[in-house]
């Protein structure tokens, strides 16, 4: 009689339904973490245990009986420790199933019901930045074909990778076997364990070996789950925030949260797009980002009065937002911001004045990233139905030497801060993007609409009173005039734009006509 198990693989009723008894047991750990306790309650349990050199002397050391590998397979360990455990004595003892009875009777194997292996540590290898050599050394053979051999025969052997899960385990054995829901747990656990693994190993290679991974045939991520979010872009969707293991870098995934309300997914694309602005400027700056577009940047020597600049961009929109600083966060500032509602701050770190001030909003959220200069951006990556965009993040720089003038006024040295300033802040704007910037400091910001023209219209109307005597800047080219001339209108004198379009030399006869300067850059910084 057969009975499908919920992942449509045929098991028998009888292993579907019985409890494992534990009677044999490989172990063989590099995280020695919890097992002097476990190995003692799986001996009180009468289980036998085999293992491996480091693991067994630790296990010796507690006066627990424990066999070799090498008493089973009658085989020594070779090539200094490289082959050990690689004999059918112990794979067809972990692999063996019901019809392999006979077989494995006239060759000798006996089954092992419980495999504890965890992993050679090639991540924290590859943080100590060791010699290629010294890395490849710590890539595991056995280990990963343990536990995948322990994993795909789950209805027979339980597999156990993390020492968090020694306590269930032997509590099961000890009430009589472990069922086979924890099995199947188990076992997804195992795969999702070497296949981080793996995916480390391949990483951490591209980069040593200098292969750009975006020229690998295959895409392969893995991401661990940090906490729980609140909820996703709406309070009906559930979602999850899953952390790239090998950053350690200034990030959302590694910011310590000083306090406030549990993250929510928007909360934390707001972070990331604020902490990716502000960490492009090498002067003090502050942004305030809502819904993943700045409403004000701005940058000053005194970091306060960059937040008054800021904020006075688009003080209504503002309302509500995240902000993101490059300095400390001081007293002056954790003052001004309590002033008004804002979501949350993220920042390299706050005076401790400035924290007290700040938890009069118990429920602001305080990101703490540290040295906000090792800040680096990663690829991008997006799902679509059926597959995945993945590009390099957009890190064009443009000087002004490689811009050209293109009308026949020149920008003033004033106009030219400004021109410079608000194309930094292009390629973080959703498209099709306007700024009108004075000096280094955002006056008006058009953003995400389907017409270029809407853009400019919107950024004039976000700086009233103050467009007067603007710069604008056009993350790409403008293909009728009527940008130009709308700009214009508003009261901006000067425009930098990348060029490009059929229509440049309208464009330029029309600039030229109205009497602002133009320059283009030769790049676009779209941002859809």
């Amino acid at each position: 009689m057969k009975a499908k198990n919920r992942g449509n693989l045929e098991l028998s009723t009888e292993n579907k339904m019985e409890n494992l008894s534990v009677k044999r047991a490989l172990i063989s750990v590099s995280n020695k973490e919890g097992l002097a306790e476990f190995v003692k309650r799986l001996n009180k349990c009468g289980i036998e245990i085999i293992s491996t050199g480091g693991t067994k002397k630790v296990i010796e050391n507690e006066k627990v009986e424990v066999k070799s590998v090498q008493q089973v397979t009658g085989f020594p360990e070779i090539m200094d420790g490289r082959v050990k455990t690689l004999h059918p004595k112990v794979f067809g003892g972990i692999l063996a199933r019901e019809e392999d009875r006979e077989q494995k009777e006239e060759l000798g194997i006996e089954d092992i019901d419980l495999v504890i292996v965890n992993l050679y540590p090639f991540e924290e290898t590859a943080k100590k930045e060791k010699t290629l050599s010294e890395l490849i050394e710590m890539i595991d053979v056995g280990g990963p074909s343990l536990i995948r051999a322990a994993a795909k025969n789950y209805s027979r052997v339980c597999v156990v990778v993390e020492p968090q899960d020694y306590d269930e385990v032997i509590r099961a054995i000890e009430k009589g076997g472990v069922d086979v829901e924890m099995r199947e747990r188990l076992a997804l656990k195992a795969f999702q364990h070497t296949a981080k693994y793996d995916t480390y190993i391949q990483n951490e290679l591209s980069e040593r070996f200098d292969i750009d991974t975006l020229s690998n045939e295959y895409l392969n991520i893995s991401g661990k789950r940090k906490g729980e979010l609140r909820y996703a872009e709406n309070p009906h969707q559930n979602g999850a925030f899953y952390v790239n293991p090998r950053v350690e870098t200034p990030s959302i995934a590694t910011a310590k949260q000083l306090q406030g309300k549990q993250l929510s997914y928007n909360n934390i694309l707001d972070f990331d797009g604020a902490l990716a602005i502000v960490a492009d400027f090498e002067e003090p700056t502050v942004v305030i980002i809502k819904h993943t577009n700045p409403c004000g940047v701005a940058s000053s020597e005194i970091i306060s009065e960059a937040y008054d600049f800021a904020l006075e961009t688009d003080p209504s929109s503002a309302f509500g937002g995240i902000i993101g600083i490059n300095r400390e966060v001081d007293t002056e500032t954790a003052n001004k911001i309590v002033e008004s509602f804002k979501e949350g701050i993220i920042a390299p770190s706050f005076s401790k004045k400035a924290l007290e001030i700040l938890s009069q909003k118990k429920n602001m959220r305080l990101l703490e990233v540290g040295d906000i200069r090792k800040y680096k951006a990663g690829k991008q990556m997006k799902s679509v139905a059926g597959g995945w965009l993945v590009q390099e993040s957009d890190k064009k720089r443009v000087t002004r030497e490689e811009c050209t003038v293109v009308t026949n006024k020149k920008p003033t040295e004033e106009e030219w801060v400004g021109l410079m300033y608000g194309w930094r802040l292009m390629k973080h704007i959703r498209s099709n993007a306007i700024v009108f910037t004075k000096g280094k400091r955002t006056i008006g910001i058009g953003a995400g609409q389907m017409s270029r023209v809407d853009s400019v219209k919107i950024a004039s109307f976000k700086s009233r009173p103050d467009a007067k005597g603007t710069v604008m800047a056009s993350d790409a080219f403008f293909p009728f005039p009527d940008g130009i001339e709308a700009a214009a209108e508003a009261g901006v004198t000067s425009i930098i734009q990348s060029g490009g379009s059929i229509r440049d030399q309208e464009v330029i006869d029309s600039a030229n006509k109205i009497g602002v300067s133009m320059v283009f850059t030769g790049e676009r910084h779209f941002r859809h």
